[in-house]
């Protein structure tokens, strides 16, 4: 029996509002899935092009800054066992303000944490990583030694450090102890600390986007894609920690914010009630010509263990 093969075009659409990292997603099959389609081999010229095309015709946005994130073809990527097709789905990553779509049935703005809550340690260190995923996976890693460190490692257990961007290392390890409720119908039995489920592999495209944004903070200002034109350095702040999931101390920041050259002030305020007026800051796109990685490297970052 021969098989087709298809290129699905998946996007993890990104916006932070209300100091909440979220993603947009729509609905398949009663659960929470990515936006996106099959690529039209004929009439796409890109797969960027498509993958643009099928986000505006589905929610009416228009997307600006994209990058193309991973290709995920693993078999069983749908677990349908009577599909013959082999899907191959090509991931992008997109930063938006977030805003209304279209009144497209099941598309909504989710909580990135709600579907990866073991990441947010903005409280310091979730505990339901201490009261439900740590027992589960060193039961899972038993006397096996390899297991173990690689268990401790990945979680930051037993003195090992946590590492913000290993997001898609957490998840897959989940997915491989049966704790992930995509992996249940291998017989698992997943923990409610375990997150909401998405449907396909989308799950695991949002961890690696995730990923891929904790780290380009370091390096890229990405993160201008996600504020207004104007904004405080409050608000510049929380847009961060809400994507780095820890919290920043705030004076250190402040200084290497403007020390880095990555902002100017517009020379206006924002008159917010029963406070100060806190001065409005724009993004200084010479920094660009001025130096070649522009990050926000976030040094004297802290949480609780």
């Amino acid at each position: 029996m021969s098989a087709s093969v298809t290129i699905s075009l998946d996007a993890v659409i990104v916006a932070v509002t209300a100091e909440a990292p979220r993603v947009l997603t729509a609905e398949h099959d009663g659960v929470d899935v990515l936006p996106g389609g099959a690529l039209d081999p004929l009439r796409d010229a890109t797969l960027e092009r498509g993958l643009r095309d099928r986000v505006e015709a589905a929610s009416g946005l228009a997307l600006g800054y994209v990058e193309q994130l991973y290709t995920f073809g693993d078999r069983a990527r749908e677990a349908r066992p009577a599909q013959t097709a082999r899907v191959i789905g090509v991931a992008y990553l997109a930063l938006v303000l977030e805003q209304a779509v279209a009144p497209v049935p099941g598309a909504h703005w989710r909580d990135v944490y709600a579907f990866l809550p073991w990441e947010d340690w903005r409280a310091g260190r979730p505990l339901a990583i201490a009261q439900a995923l740590a027992p589960r996976l060193h039961a899972w890693a038993g006397d096996d030694p390899r297991r173990r460190e690689r268990v401790d490692l990945t979680f930051g257990l037993d003195g090992a450090p946590w590492d913000p961007e290993r997001t898609l290392e957490r998840y897959e390890l989940l997915w491989e102890a049966g704790l992930a409720a995509e992996a249940a119908h291998a017989g698992s039995d997943p923990p409610a600390a375990s997150g909401r489920a998405m449907g396909l592999d989308h799950r695991r495209m949002l961890a690696t986007a995730l990923g891929r944004l904790r780290g380009k903070l370091r390096y890229r200002p990405v993160v201008f894609e996600l504020v207004p034109e104007a904004f405080t350095l409050t608000q510049l702040q929380r847009v961060i920690e809400a994507l780095a999931g820890i919290r920043l101390h705030m004076q250190n920041f402040r200084r290497l914010i403007e020390n880095a050259g990555l902002v100017e002030a517009t020379g206006q305020r924002r008159h917010a009630t029963g406070g100060r007026p806190a001065v409005l800051f724009r993004f200084r796109r010479e920094v660009f010509r001025e130096r070649p990685q522009p990050g926000v490297y976030y040094p004297g970052a802290w949480w609780s263990r």
